[in-house]
């Protein structure tokens, strides 16, 4: 009797876990539908970083509405990172069966995270590789998903996603390397902000390398070939 009463109550108590985890987080981001995210888990421990190199603090952002970023750097981030990202539900499965394809035959890993789940990972949760933290982008991209619009997906993306050392953002990257809003970034400049991505701390927009400059144009090519973008 008394196992019995202990395996009830330990029962109940994950049942409650399970219920005030479902109802924050959806609240969370219903929260953030409307509001702006402040900051990220990533600014922060970059900051650190920044600190413990001898480094001054540093999280350059300013936000701008979906409206008062150039079409330019929304195509290139969709020629670069998820040209299927206004047809799929959250999870591009032909990108990540490529990626298993080729992280299986490379010892770099190939990763094929969408937007919705990069916005996820950046504005929900910390950086790693563990199966928990996997877990839990897969869920808010769910949330996300279903609460948000494809454009507000878009905005909080370009706004939030690092592009550079301290840099956060489209605006912030913009001004930073070509000395202009991002309202005004042309094709060629948006191609070369998004040619750095995922590796923006390696990587330099204006000093591109070889790899960069053809990736670049590659990025250019596929902009191209999106045409209209109906958001």
């Amino acid at each position: 009797m008394v196992l019995k009463g202990i395996k009830k109550l330990i029962w109940r108590f994950v049942r409650i876990f399970v219920l005030a985890f479902i109802g924050i987080t959806i609240l969370w981001v219903l929260f953030y539908k409307f509001v702006n995210p402040p900051v990220t888990w990533l600014m922060i421990s970059r900051g650190f970083e920044r600190k413990a190199a001898g480094k001054p603090w540093k999280i350059d952002k300013t936000w701008k509405d979906f409206d008062e970023i150039s079409i330019n750097m929304k195509k290139a981030a969709l020629a670069g990172e998820d040209q299927a990202f206004l047809e799929h539900n959250g999870f591009d499965f032909k990108a990540i069966e490529r990626a298993i394809k080729k992280n299986a035959h490379s010892k770099k890993v190939i990763g094929g995270s969408t937007i919705s789940q990069q916005t996820a990972k950046n504005v929900f949760l910390w950086q790693g590789r563990s199966w928990l933290r996997k877990g839990s982008e897969a869920y808010f991209t769910m949330l996300i998903e279903l609460f948000w619009s494809k454009q507000r997906i878009m905005e909080v993306y370009l706004n939030v996603i690092e592009m550079g050392d301290g840099i956060y953002g489209a605006e912030a990257a913009a001004q930073a390397y070509f000395h202009k809003p991002a309202a005004n970034l042309t094709r060629r400049e948006a191609a070369a902000i998004a040619s750095i991505f995922p590796s923006p701390l390696k990587r330099s927009a204006t000093n591109p390398t070889r790899f960069l400059r053809h990736r670049r144009y590659l990025i250019m090519q596929n902009m191209k070939r999106l045409g209209p973008l109906d958001f």
